[in-house]
């Protein structure tokens, strides 16, 4: 799956940013893309097998048939439902009784539609924490989902780390997420990273940790193979907290996460 959100979407943390440098004695110098370009380079990677979908308001989505022979084991899938896009990989242990708690068709409910709904909730000031709401999934997931009416991305990564996912920035300063590291390297030079497991990101509150939601994040420094410093890992810091994570309810914005990473 590729998801392209133009910074007036979304701005990725200014830590994945790497400078430009000169590359080392034979190695080939690795340039950022343009937002178009990846999404070519994806459609061609997997010709025959994706689809994508462009936004007017400054998104793209491209994904992988569940048929394509170049895909992992991990099951996809992809749905939308009253403008709202939800690209999911992986499964969850406990979908019936998510199912259940939703209030969901069980028939013809699958992980995408129930993620779908658990963000209509949260979009709607449902009466839970973003971070207790994701945390609820239990699984091996990634997925991005994409309000088109809001014009918002918001991504998640389950904290077992069974399933990969990359994040990084594309030539315009555009946010690239995908699960393909190829594409990802190619596609954003020196300023790419690993999606931290256990945290999700929105457009409006930033990268946060579900399984962690009071202790911020700490930005490590990522060198590659050339010693080249190459985006950033993002762990929780156990020193540092947050001085409070704003419950949900009628009177507040779920989007409304206070402090900063």
């Amino acid at each position: 799956m590729l998801g392209i959100f133009q910074h007036t979407v979304a701005q990725a943390p200014e830590e994945l940013h790497s400078p430009a440098v000169p590359p080392s004695p034979g190695a080939a110098l690795r340039q950022p893309k343009k937002p178009d370009d990846i999404l070519k380079d994806f459609l061609a990677a997997y010709s025959g097998h994706s689809f994508s979908a462009s936004f007017a308001a400054g998104a793209a989505l491209a994904f992988v048939s569940v048929h394509s022979p170049h895909t992992s084991s991990h099951p996809r899938l992809f749905c939308s439902f009253d403008d709202v896009y939800c690209m999911f990989v992986g499964s969850l242990n406990n979908l019936s009784s998510l199912i259940r708690q939703y209030g969901l068709g069980s028939k013809s409910t699958n992980e995408a539609l129930l993620v779908i709904e658990a963000y209509r909730t949260l979009r709607d000031r449902g009466p839970y924490p973003a971070d207790q709401v994701v945390k609820d999934l239990s699984g091996s997931f990634a997925f991005v989902v994409y309000d088109n009416k809001a014009g918002t991305v918001f991504a998640a990564l389950s904290s077992d780390g069974g399933v990969p996912l990359f994040w990084g920035i594309a030539a315009d300063g555009s946010v690239v997420i995908c699960d393909d590291l190829n594409l990802v390297k190619a596609s954003c030079g020196k300023s790419y990273a690993p999606f931290p497991t256990g945290c999700m990101f929105h457009s409006e509150g930033g990268l946060r940790s579900f399984e962690h939601p009071l202790n911020k994040l700490k930005a490590m420094p990522r060198v590659d193979s050339e010693g080249v410093m190459c985006g950033a890992s993002f762990k929780v810091d156990t020193y540092s907290r947050i001085n409070s994570m704003p419950r949900v309810g009628s009177a507040a914005d779920w989007t409304s996460w206070e402090g900063s990473c």
